[in-house]
């Protein structure tokens, strides 16, 4: 009996010529997709970049003659920066503020809240973290007004509940002023980011430590740090390069009183627009990136050791099971 139906035939095999034709489009819509975002970053960081450079080879100023002409220096500039103690004043002030405000008190005290509210409900943890949030979504300027009414030496709010009328805190105290305000500002990323790596941690592990007579701190030790630590080093590597640059301080102090609460980027706009070094400030702006280089690298270092150790601790426990 004879059957009758439709045949199919299979499609050729493209050719080589085609293959290639094909993959030469496909790069060249990818190079279309990601232009305008080159571009952007072209225009918005790597000129501003280049030009940063040119600017610290040059005695470039604001006003008299090297603002017409500026001359080329060179490395003269850099030379000076390091060879100023005002350069070395601000930068330990800016040291110290990352250390006492983002690493010692943002990444602690985040820490801390995560770890507390992370089997809380109700009420007390919602207004909890709205107060903390409203801190870090305030505007800037909203903020350092509120700091100061609170810090002021005739009338602040501070010096009226501790009964100390007259003490001067943004004057006595500077630097401790501006770190507690930075702490009380940025905390409320780290603890979303705690928060948040908190959650990944299975509640059985916390369990068993718990039946085993663990404390809170050594399961928040033994357990708890152990598994996020790419998520505390992360942390740390973001708000220490976000205070290191931080300018909202001179919003409080301006950098005095006599220059105890100058930071790198306050210095830097002292140099380049209030005393219109524009040259000299660029140099030492180009001498704050690297620093900031350093610091990033000095992270990422941490944070690829950390992932290499976890997978050969995974592995060890896969074979040993």
């Amino acid at each position: 009996m004879a059957t009758t139906g439709s045949s199919t035939e299979a499609a050729p095999a493209p050719t080589a010529a085609e293959a290639g034709d094909a993959a030469g489009l496909g790069r060249h819509r990818a190079a279309l997709f990601v232009a305008p975002a080159l571009v952007l970053i072209a225009l918005f960081l790597v000129l501003p970049a280049l030009w940063t450079l040119y600017l610290g080879a040059t005695d470039y100023r604001l006003t008299g003659v090297p603002a017409v002409d500026p001359g080329f220096v060179g490395l003269d500039n850099l030379t000076r920066a390091l060879g100023d103690g005002d350069f070395a004043h601000a930068l330990l002030l800016t040291l110290a503020f990352v250390l006492g405000s983002a690493v010692f008190g943002q990444a602690l005290l985040g820490l801390a809240l995560a770890w507390w509210m992370r089997d809380r409900k109700g009420w007390l943890r919602g207004a909890l973290e709205a107060l903390v949030m409203l801190a870090w979504i305030l505007p800037a300027s909203v903020v350092a007004f509120l700091w100061i009414a609170l810090l002021d030496r005739d009338g602040g709010t501070l010096n009226a509940l501790l009964h100390t009328p007259g003490a001067a805190w943004l004057l006595d105290h500077p630097m401790p002023s501006i770190i507690v305000y930075n702490v009380w500002r940025g905390t409320a990323f780290s603890m979303m980011l705690y928060s948040a790596a908190l959650g990944t941690v299975p509640k059985s592990h916390l369990e068993t430590a718990r039946l085993a007579g663990a404390s809170g701190w050594r399961q928040l030790r033994d357990v708890v740090l152990p598994r996020i630590r790419g998520h505390v080093l992360t942390n740390l590597l973001l708000i220490s390069l976000w205070t290191f640059n931080d300018f909202t301080p001179f919003l409080i102090t301006a950098g005095g009183p006599d220059g105890r609460s100058e930071t790198l980027p306050v210095f830097i706009y002292q140099t380049a627009l209030a005393s219109g070094q524009l040259g000299y400030g660029a140099a030492i702006s180009l001498l704050m990136l690297l620093v900031n280089l350093v610091v990033a690298v000095f992270y990422l270092r941490l944070l690829g050791r950390g992932r290499r150790t976890g997978r050969a601790t995974t592995t060890a426990r896969e074979t040993a099971s």
